[in-house]
């Protein structure tokens, strides 16, 4: 960004009308935010240490390292990303097994779940651990905490036998996650990267190193590279600052300072004269992708502190919001030229070196050409002829409602979002000045910035050197590609495009042109359950309000009401199964989808509709400012939903080209296979094929939405947040009292969509580019619908997920990870669904798919141990307790207590407190001896 950075200066802001007047007010270098302590140890260890009591007794505690991919020699490749796995493997303190407790064992014992609060990635140049929603109310859990940040940085045990048994699981997730794309942008790399370190360096490596490496290979690698020279500790929640950076210092001062340390080389990007293009297939490449960049030099790290930089990146901001607002408006188009696009800023790829301004599209193969042709005719548009004033003062407003909202929300900021601005302050060098000094600059700054500022700035992202165009496309018989120099010559073409300056459709009419009547609130009952207020309509509508203080810039909506779509002809399926994604696409009022878009700048107001098996409804966010927009938007998705006929061919065509592509996919072709075991050939359950997108009925989806809707007299509203009654009421009587009336009253009907009975296997082979077993259980029984056996439904999966971790995933070193999942229904019955997925070598999927059975059998006989169940314990009660501080909790609770006559909250943790084994044992056992086992598995030929 240097070129930009420094071109801003001297063209950019010669057109901003007072700039120099708010330079000569402000100091060039932006401020430190003074609420987060930075320190530096003798050894080189650098801390961020901040208190925010959001959520309350918890805080974040995480370590991100310089270090990466990028760094491994050619026998290490992907030990940086095996060095991660080992890191949760043995360390000094926490050596695991026999010799003591376990990372992973500790942080379950206090409620921290592995994989959800505890992680790490490993990129190519950065490598982060994040221990996550700590309950450091609890005595030693800070202690712990940090001890484990210190033996990452320091002392990893890397025990032969630990190493050995994880080969397995990497090799795994290689096979996992060696996608079509993958593949072809690994082959890509050094056409991209001609020469350069960057060329060879994706995190999951090399899987002949994996399986072989010599152990002083990942040792060599851990020693070199983590080091408190490279380390950045990040403490931030509720703690006291004081005591955290004591802590801080007696624990890591026992970690040497480096001495003859290799240097850390930030390997550099060359320049390119004429256009590279990397062009790669693949047969699992499910759909052709393009992304055409413009090379720029980083910002050095000295000159990112500054008013400058921010000014900067808040233009490139813009650019990019009004350009895809563009695409947005050509994807809409009958015949759109792709089936998406974007555009971006940001590293360069896999780069961290070199920075680019990116256009990319995917599209169908042989539709290739035109999609470049399309994102170079909008780019060379914007260079030509810039962006529209009305463009700019709306992407403007949009950004100042996003900053708005962030400065009201200040006080009620998660700890996790803190977290992250540090690491990447700590990474990269990105600033830090706080919301309060971003807000008041931003809202100094966009005045003073005219839309021919921007527009120089476009001039010097659009670059006539320093282009690259990469291309992954699926490899497929009939399709004949062009050629790279067909593609460069497009390139090279681009400044003799023909075209026109773009035209800014806009209205100024109001969302509503009338406002409607009216009703009126006929009763009003305070302190009802869960401290809501519930208001009877005239219409019959029934409203439930709860006033929150849990964000300052939040207000949810939910509308509710049974019949929804099996009210509705099983003859359908197709239809129904489309209806929220084509109603989605459909306008309210007098304006469509894009318009709508327009108008609403600046606001933050959304509504969507939606329909399940039982209910039809609506959903819906806003700031308490733009509460009655919120009102408007609902009162026209009842009333007013606007057909937009070339939105829908659009729609049609896009779609048409992910069904297509999609076939190369194995998994897509599975999903359907799970689908068919479930349930048969129940004419709701359709397997949508590319022939079938022209049979989809625009005005029969809107017949069927319009009887969804068309009456609200049985609808239930609620709205959680900070909501001020006494200013909502009159807002609520006017819109929602005026939604039509005609007295239905409904109830979801069964339309005999029920899982399958008794065993069922299905193992099919589908030809595949990394050989694969893919298996799905799915077993279901009769089960009381009640908060007892909800929460026994979930702990039996948690516990299940645990004992599969260490029986599949690490004994067996078989398979990446099994994924365990219950639920339990109330329609059209109440029964309990458990489903168990994993991939793995097909060689291994029936010794493999026998633990997994086996495991399940062993709980049902014995129940899950003491220590599992514990842990599961630990994680509920923790989670409820965050819970209890959020909107969406409560939204749901009360739409189970009001709507559906559930109470799942009362007494839930008392009810995980008195919950035994033998309750788990007697759950799982209940299940397995109803004897329905549905499973599928997709293997290789």
């Amino acid at each position: 960004m240097k070129r930009i950075f420094r071109g801003l200066l001297v063209a950019a802001f010669a057109l901003a009308a007072g700039f120099q007047q708010l330079m000569a007010q402000q100091m060039p270098s932006l401020p430190t935010d003074p609420s987060v302590r930075i320190g530096q140890l003798d050894n080189g260890l650098t801390y961020y240490i901040r208190h925010n009591a959001l959520p309350e007794n918890r805080a974040e505690f995480y370590i991100a390292q310089k270090v990466g991919s990028i760094l491994e020699e050619p026998h290490q490749r992907g030990l940086a990303h095996f060095l991660e796995h080992m890191c949760f493997n043995g360390t000094k303190n926490f050596p695991g097994d026999e010799q003591g407790k376990s990372i992973v064992a500790w942080c379950e014992s206090v409620g921290i779940k592995f994989g959800v609060n505890l992680n790490a990635y490993t990129s190519v140049d950065e490598t982060v651990y994040n221990i996550s929603n700590a309950p450091v109310d609890r005595a030693g859990v800070v202690d712990s905490c940090l001890l484990i940040l210190h033996d990452w940085s320091n002392s990893v045990l890397l025990k032969d036998e630990e190493i050995d048994k994880e080969r397995g699981v990497i090799h795994e997730e290689w096979r996992s996650r060696n996608s079509g794309a993958l593949r072809v942008y690994t082959d890509l790399a050094p056409t991209i990267y001609p020469g350069e370190k960057y060329a060879d360096c994706m995190p999951i490596g090399s899987i002949d190193v994996i399986d072989n490496f010599p152990y002083q290979a990942i040792r060599d690698y851990y020693h070199k590279w983590y080091r408190p020279d490279l380390q950045g500790i990040i403490v931030v929640g509720d703690i006291d600052v004081d005591a955290i950076e004591a802590k801080i210092k007696e624990t890591f001062a026992d970690i040497p300072a480096p001495v003859g340390a290799a240097e850390r080389i930030y390997y550099p990007v060359g320049n390119n004269t004429e256009p590279i293009v990397a062009f790669g297939t693949d047969k699992e490449v499910d759909e052709a992708s393009i992304s055409i960049f413009f090379k720029q030099d980083p910002t050095p790290a000295e000159m990112k502190n500054s008013i400058p930089y921010l000014a900067t990146n808040t233009m490139i901001g813009l650019i990019n919001a009004m350009l895809n607002t563009r695409f947005s408006e050509l994807m809409q188009s009958a015949n759109p030229p792709f089936v998406r696009a974007y555009s971006s800023y940001g590293e360069f790829f896999l780069a961290k070196t070199k920075e680019a301004f990116a256009v990319e599209a995917t599209s169908k193969p042989e539709e290739l050409m035109g999609a470049m042709a399309a994102l170079l005719q909008e780019v060379e548009r914007v260079r030509r002829y810039g962006f529209t004033d009305s463009e700019y003062q709306r992407a403007c407003a949009n950004l100042m409602q996003r900053v708005e909202s962030a400065y009201n929300e200040r006080e009620k900021t998660s700890s996790s979002a803190y977290v992250q601005e540090y690491v990447n302050h700590f990474l990269d060098a990105e600033p830090i000045p706080g919301i309060e000094v971003e807000y008041q600059l931003l809202t100094q700054l966009l005045p003073n910035f005219p839309v021919e500022a921007i527009n120089q700035v476009v001039q010097q992202l659009i670059t006539d050197e320093n282009q690259v165009v990469v291309i992954a496309a699926p490899e497929k018989e009939g399709i004949s590609y062009p050629t790279t120099d067909d593609f460069k010559a497009m390139l090279k073409g681009m400044k003799s495009l023909e075209v026109e300056a773009y035209v800014d459709e806009t209205s100024d009419e109001p969302l509503l042109a009338e406002l409607p009547a009216g009703g009126t609130i006929v009763s009003e009952e305070p302190n009802a359950k869960y401290g809501a207020t519930k208001l009877t309509l005239s219409n019959g509508v029934t409203v439930y309000v709860k006033s929150t203080d849990f964000k300052a810039d939040e207000i949810r909506m939910r509308g509710i009401s049974w019949g929804g779509q099996s009210q509705l002809p099983d003859a359908e399926g197709l239809n129904l199964m489309m209806m929220d994604d084509v109603m989605s696409l459909s306008g309210l009022g007098n304006f469509t989808r894009l318009n709508l878009n327009k108008a609403l700048a600046g606001k933050r107001a959304s509504v969507n509709a939606t329909t399940s098996l039982r209910t039809e409804g609506v959903s819906g966010m806003c700031a308490p400012k733009d509460f009655e927009t919120l009102m408007q938007l609902t009162y026209l998705t009842f009333t007013a939903p606007l057909k937009d006929e070339e939105a829908f061919a659009s729609f049609k065509t896009r779609l048409k080209a992910q069904l297509e592509g999609a076939q190369a996919n194995p998994l897509s072709s599975f999903n359907d296979s799970v689908q068919k075991a479930l349930y048969g050939t129940h004419p709701r359950i359709v397997f949508t094929q590319p022939e079938m997108v022209e049979q989809i009925d625009y005005n029969r989806i809107f017949e069927m939405y319009a009887d969804r809707f068309k009456d609200a007299s049985d609808f239930s509203f609620f709205f959680v947040g900070n909501i001020d009654l006494a200013t909502a009421k009159p807002l609520i009587a006017q819109y929602l009292g005026s939604l039509p009336n005609i007295g239905r009253k409904e109830s979801p009907i069964d339309v005999k969509l029920h899982m399958r009975k008794g065993q069922f296997k299905n193992e099919y082979a589908k030809e595949q580019q990394t050989p694969m077993a893919t298996i799905v259980k799915v077993i279901t029984g009769d089960m009381p619908f009640n908060l007892q056996n909800r929460l026994r439904s979930s702990m039996l999966s948690q516990v299940m997920s645990m004992v599969y971790t260490e029986e599949v995933r690490e004994k067996e070193g078989g398979t990446y990870g099994v994924q365990c999942g219950a639920e339990l229904t109330n329609f059209p019955k109440e029964e309990m669904i458990l489903q168990i997925i994993f991939q793995t070598d097909p060689t291994k999927k029936e010794h493999l798919t026998g633990i997994v059975m086996d495991q399940l059998k062993k709980v049902a006989t014995e129940g899950p141990s003491e220590e599992h169940l514990q842990k599961v314990k630990e994680y509920m009660i923790k989670a409820n307790a965050d819970n209890q501080k959020e909107n969406s909790y409560w939204m749901t609770n009360m739409v189970d207590y009001f709507f559906e006559g559930i109470n799942m909250t009362d007494g839930y943790v008392e009810a995980i407190n008195a919950m035994t084994a033998q309750d788990i044992r007697d759950l799982a056992a209940d299940l397995l001896k109803q004897g329905n086992d549905i499973e599928v598995t997709m293997t290789v030929p």
